[in-house]
């Protein structure tokens, strides 16, 4: 920021000439309203009368929209603005848009899988109107966690690599970080008298399968310690639900051990009211709050001096998303605590274990511009702001030729002499779902006062915001009593059970083209475009501290279909049996490979396993042989799935390490075990599972030697 704003101070101070051409503007994006609102404020402490800053998201009043499109020389904003808000109606911002020298995109590592695709897409657009209006601004791109900058950052852009200068060395202060890995301990198995007379909806797997202490359960304790001992402390957990469990906890084991202390902890996490954030935010950086239990809403730069500790509950999915965590505490110099609490995951199991893979270079960004379900409705709104000429095709990809005349076959753009125009009364912009998250969010409304609780993506309401699903919203508990899809509605009540719910789906995939292939002898690895078919059929109520299953309840709710991208396995039988493995526990073994695998792309792909699905079967209908798929759960694809088949080696070895490292006997949620599994984890097979990806293994590793020596030969005939 201090190149951009010290440009729009001297340009402000400067004798006005003309066209004001002395004149700076600056366009700042994050992808949280968090971080910028951070940022605007520590602008602002700069006391600089000619920096006009302002944030202009969706929490900005209209009252003062105008004065900052009128005045305004810092804008600062998300991309979902500048998507919605700034690009569609530019010419009402010509003048801003003119003077353009700097765009800053903050946190630029987070922009990634279909979410990076489309912000990939939505730069070409804006460097698309800056030259429209005469601009070629320079691109910041700040990031203390981004593998390969450079090349990173040009395919975010569109550009070459070599007009993009990587600045990688990090000159700021900070104290030492002590990082502890944490695997909380197997509870001791207690028979419960109940579960014979009691359905509770478990396979035999899950009832006989050991249990750790929960993350939820550890973190809250470790927590409750922190807080009492007047530790500021942030716990990042991945989902609402568990943010707002971690807080409930807190505040419980505070109240039995200190009175008062209590209501100095919180949950934080996206679906809150904007003035709710705000006032969390004030509230932590005051020192009010002691502990605060996050998602990912507080993850990214934003800047709260004083904070000693993070609890990490979970591997947050990449080591990058990792490192940004543990670096919220320490910012003030002094040394800081940082524990990662093992979850019921596979790959939690093997980084705990093999710490060396935590410390390492961070992941590669994986996304996808070229994806056509991202592209084709980004080149509608781009015709909708300005009419597309021929020569502007080549800016957004090869491939947008072609998607252009499916979209003028379609009826949504119409082509003349001059390029391809957007010719109805529509916002093409609404066509674009920048979050991925299906649509325009659901309103959770409280059925006995018709208050407004939150918000929730369309892409969760299925598995979330079904009939029976327990949402809680700042501690307090609801109930869904009815999920209205057409009118975008999530009716609640207020309740105050001792469980939580989670959705259970049946898949089947169905192989449109293969793309690439690699032979191992008798086992095949793919990738290529696939038919995901996915239907929420039932839900389960677990208690909230040991997450044990309480009942299963049927969801008569239709199916979705996604059109994806995935890597899967085919297995001639005889590696099977050549493993030991017996014809009955074929079902078995695959699953257990398969969900121990789904667990483990997240360490050589940027995603986590919510990112990504599998499937496994004996015979598959398409193949006709044992095969294991794991595919994108984006439509489209994300790249998750290419990035395992290249690393694929990789990838099952880590795989297999986890299995075997796992203390268990037959199988647990830290080795083979899925919290989402539609067929209740059963059959799974641990040791069939092992044997399966040793015999795939030493045939990938056979043919890579044949490969190598082949290669060697060749080289030594030439030479």
């Amino acid at each position: 920021l201090l190149p951009s704003l010290d440009a729009v101070h001297r340009g402000e101070l400067a004798p006005k000439r003309g066209w004001d051409e002395d004149r700076t503007t600056v366009l700042y994006l994050s992808p949280t309203k968090a971080l910028a609102a951070d940022q605007l404020n520590s602008i602002r402490a700069l006391g600089l009368p000619t920096v006009r800053a302002e944030t202009y998201d969706g929490d900005t009043p209209l009252s003062e929209r105008r004065w900052i499109r009128q005045h305004a020389n810092v804008i600062l904003c998300n991309p979902d603005m500048l998507h919605f808000g700034i690009l569609p109606n530019h010419s009402q911002r010509s003048s801003f848009l003119r003077r353009l020298k700097y765009v800053i995109l903050d946190e630029a590592h987070s922009y990634r899988g279909v979410f990076g695709a489309h912000i990939a897409v939505l730069m070409r657009r804006l460097r698309r109107i800056c030259g429209h209006y005469g601009s070629s601004p320079v691109f910041f791109g700040a990031s203390a966690t981004s593998a390969a900058p450079a090349r990173s950052f040009a395919q975010l852009l569109g550009v070459r690599e070599e007009n993009i200068t990587a600045i990688t060395r990090d000159t700021a202060p900070r104290g030492a970080t002590h990082t502890i890995l944490w695997e909380p301990e197997f509870r001791e198995k207690v028979s419960d008298k109940l579960s014979a007379i009691r359905d509770t909806g478990q396979s035999e797997a899950e009832k006989n399968a050991p249990q750790r202490k929960s993350v939820i359960e550890q973190s809250a304790e470790m927590l409750t310690d922190l807080v009492v001992d007047r530790t500021r402390t942030i716990a990042f957990i991945k989902s609402r639900r568990g943010a707002e469990a971690i807080a409930q906890t807190a505040s419980r084991y505070l109240d039995e051990v200190e009175t008062g202390l209590s209501h100095r902890v919180s949950a934080y996490r996206s679906g809150f009211l904007p003035e709710e954030r705000r006032e969390l935010e004030r509230a932590l950086r005051s020192g009010e709050i002691l502990g605060i239990a996050s998602t990912s809403a507080l993850e990214l730069g934003i800047d709260i001096a004083g904070l000693d500790a993070v609890l990490v509950a979970g591997w947050p999915g990449t080591r990058a998303s990792f490192f940004q965590q543990i670096g919220r505490a320490g910012r003030a110099g002094q040394d800081s605590l940082s524990v990662l609490i093992a979850s019921a995951d596979p790959l939690d199991t093997y980084l705990v274990h093999h710490p060396e893979d935590i410390f390492t270079v961070v992941e590669a960004t994986v996304f996808d511009p070229a994806n056509p379900y991202v592209l084709s409705p980004h080149l509608c709104a781009a015709a909708a702001e300005l009419p597309l000429r021929a020569e502007e095709v080549e800016l957004f990809d090869p491939s947008a030729g072609a998607l252009l005349e499916r979209l003028v076959e379609q009826g949504y753009l119409r082509k003349r002499a001059t390029g391809w125009f957007w010719t109805h009364p529509e916002n093409a912009s609404a066509l674009v779902d920048l979050r991925g998250g299906g649509g325009s969010p659901l309103q959770i409304i409280e059925i006995e006062t018709g208050t407004v609780v939150g918000t929730m993506d369309a892409g969760q309401a299925h598995h979330q915001g079904h009939t029976g699903a327990i949402y809680t919203h700042q501690s307090a508990t609801y109930v869904v009593e009815e999920l209205d899809l057409d009118n975008r509605l999530i009716a609640v009540s207020r309740v105050f059970p001792d469980y939580f719910t989670q959705s259970r789906d049946l898949t089947e995939v169905k192989i449109l083209a293969e793309e690439k292939r690699e032979e191992w002898g008798s086992v095949t690895m793919h990738y290529g475009q696939v038919r995901v078919r996915t239907q929420v059929v039932s839900y389960q109520r677990k208690s909230v501290v040991g997450q044990e299953i309480l009942g299963e309840e049927i969801l008569d709710l239709p199916p979705q279909n996604l059109m994806t991208t995935a890597v899967w396995f085919t297995i001639e039988p005889t590696v099977m049996s050549g493993a030991g493995i017996q014809e009955p526990d074929f079902p078995g073994t695959l699953h257990a490979a398969e969900h121990a695998s789904i667990g483990l792309l997240p360490l050589i792909a940027t995603c986590d396993r919510w990112d990504i699905g599998g499937l496994s079967t004996a015979l598959h209908m398409d193949t006709e042989k044992p095969t294991i798929f794991v595919y994108d759960g984006h439509q489209g694809g994300a790249g998750f799935a290419e990035r395992g088949f290249t690393a694929a080696r990789h990838w099952l070895s880590a795989t297999l390490n986890a299995i075997r490292s796992c203390e268990c006997e037959t199988g647990c949620p830290s080795c083979v075990q899925s919290p989402k599994c539609g067929n209740r984890n059963n059959p799974l097979d641990k040791d069939g599972a092992a044997r399966l990806l040793e015999a795939m293994l030493i045939r990938s590793q056979s043919v890579k030697s044949a490969s190598s020596e082949s290669a060697s030969n060749s080289s030594g005939s030439k030479d």
